[in-house]
């Protein structure tokens, strides 16, 4: 069975998509219309800007889900998926891609999340770290251990899991990791805590907005970072969608969970090739591969 997976905020390159703009009408159409959306030149930033611009919150999200699900529609005929399934934010890009929403609800829903989330991080100073070589466990343990908020947040492979929280928990989180035997505790780049309680006023105000618009029913099942299973009803989507922005990634748990349900090979669509990475490491019997275009 073939699975379609969709990355998350980090995958962004300057560049990404101007292939796609040149050589495909459909791909130029959704940009230019997105451009509309928005309300401001995404695509100036996505093909000419600067890394620096391409990591503000409000630009990289929608810049992913753009690449990704735009990638998808080029590939027409030879898309078929028998599941979907996103980190983080490409769980929207995956919602598009199996028809449970429209292109331009996902792209409406993508900007609000990242505006959302960039005025949560705001609200307090708080980060996010990179754990490398110990047991889910042993790092769930450290974090409830340690004063403030901390939490495990990405659960991307086994032997690597990210913990976000308030900027000082985070540092004693991190040292306490490294003594308990740690390959790596190395504070992200990133601007706040993200799948943390402190995404609490994000994840309201994204709620709201997702009430408030249309889910169709899925073409097919999407393996969501809440609850990690195959999810077909618009409605228990739309109620873990909302669960998304506080509640860790278990990336690790999707994709075990795609392979016993039948999976075999793994195609990433968008930037990148975090995901395929992930993958081989989470389940090494799968293939893993980028999708094939045709002229």
């Amino acid at each position: 069975m073939n699975a379609y997976v969709f990355p998350g905020q980090g995958a962004q390159f300057v560049g990404m998509g101007l292939d796609l703009y040149e050589k495909y009408p459909i791909a130029k159409e959704l940009f230019l219309k997105a451009n509309d959306i928005l309300g401001f030149n995404i695509t100036e930033v996505m093909f000419n800007g600067t890394a620096e611009g391409l990591k503000e919150t409000k630009v990289t999200q929608p810049a992913i889900f753009l690449h990704s699900v735009i990638l998808s529609k080029v590939m027409g005929d030879s898309f078929k998926p028998d599941m979907v399934a996103g980190h983080s934010l490409g769980e929207f890009s995956g919602l598009v891609a199996n028809n449970t929403l429209s292109f331009e609800d996902g792209l409406k829903l993508v900007s609000q999340r990242a505006l959302a989330m960039q005025k949560a991080c705001e609200l307090k100073p708080s980060t996010m770290a990179a754990v490398l070589g110990l047991e889910d466990a042993i790092v769930e343990k450290i974090c409830t251990e340690t004063e403030g908020i901390v939490v495990a947040a990405n659960y991307n492979c086994p032997g690597q899991l990210v913990i976000s929280g308030e900027v000082t928990a985070v540092e004693q989180a991190c040292e306490k990791l490294k003594e308990a035997g740690a390959r790596r505790a190395l504070m992200l780049p990133v601007g706040g805590a993200f799948h943390s309680p402190l995404m609490e006023p994000a994840r309201e105000e994204l709620a709201a907005a997702i009430a408030n618009t249309t889910f169709s029913t899925p073409s097919c099942p999407i393996y969501q970072n809440v609850p990690t299973t195959a999810v077909n009803s618009a409605a228990e989507i739309k109620k873990n969608l909302m669960l998304q922005l506080t509640a860790p990634v278990k990336w690790t748990q999707s994709v075990q969970q795609m392979v016993k349900d039948g999976a075999t090979i793994f195609t990433e669509i968008g930037p990148g090739k975090v995901l395929q990475g992930l993958v081989r490491k989470i389940e090494p019997s799968v293939t893993t591969q980028a999708p094939e275009l045709t002229d």
